[in-house]
């Protein structure tokens, strides 16, 4: 079954380099970024982790725990982890998840049931639509889903400023519109009378009757 905006993320146990975890237990109250790779020791991937490890701070600013998942064994992760902190400058700060059983790929859909249950003798082009980023609310729901291509280097600032709007959404009756930054115009939801629009985020610009634009409101 494939999965969609709005699907529970499905929970599951697994062991990581920081130990066993339950993943919706692990999310907690908060956020949470899922970013998938198909092997270890690959060299986009490589910079890829090490990314997220500089970037970590910045998620943790938005109350976003990140992990990453390999189709690999916990004990490779490990190993891996000296790579990337040379070849980066950033030591994994986060868990990175084990699936040599390939059950957590299958789970999230990056990989098809008969793919077999085992990462041993596959390629990372066998794995290569594992490949994916889920963003995760409080609730438990799949609120972003973002898959690449392997040779396509991932844009984690892109990442960030989508939890941004996500999370300014969920709070306000607002929309974001093309290449919205933190702090430019919002578009007021069409759910929002004239009237109530004013009391709630003073005054708008009509663009057309289905676009008003406003300030961000401030939290």
């Amino acid at each position: 079954m494939s999965l969609r905006i709005n699907d529970i993320a499905p929970d599951f146990t697994a062991d990581t380099t920081d130990g066993p975890i339950h993943f919706h237990d692990w999310i907690g109250d908060g956020w949470a970024v899922l970013f998938s790779h198909p092997k270890d020791f690959t060299p986009i991937c490589t910079t890829e982790l090490g990314t997220m490890a500089g970037l970590k701070g910045e998620f943790d600013k938005r109350n976003a725990k990140i992990i990453g998942i390999s189709v690999d064994p916990v004990e490779s992760h490990v190993k891996w982890k000296g790579d990337i902190q040379k070849a980066t400058g950033h030591a994994v700060n986060y868990p990175m998840i084990g699936d040599k059983e390939l059950k957590v790929a299958k789970l999230y859909d990056m990989l098809p049931a008969n793919a077999g249950d085992s990462s041993e003798g596959r390629t990372p082009a066998d794995n290569q639509t594992v490949r994916s980023v889920f963003v995760i609310g409080p609730d438990k729901k799949i609120k972003l889903i973002l898959t690449y291509p392997m040779s396509t280097g991932r844009n984690f600032q892109e990442i960030l400023r989508a939890i941004d709007s996500i999370q300014l959404t969920a709070k306000f009756p607002v929309s974001t519109p093309a290449d919205w930054k933190p702090g430019e115009d919002i578009v007021i939801a069409g759910s929002v009378s004239d009237e109530d629009a004013v009391k709630r985020f003073g005054a708008f610009e009509t663009i057309l009757p289905y676009i008003r634009k406003a300030k961000q409101p401030s939290a």
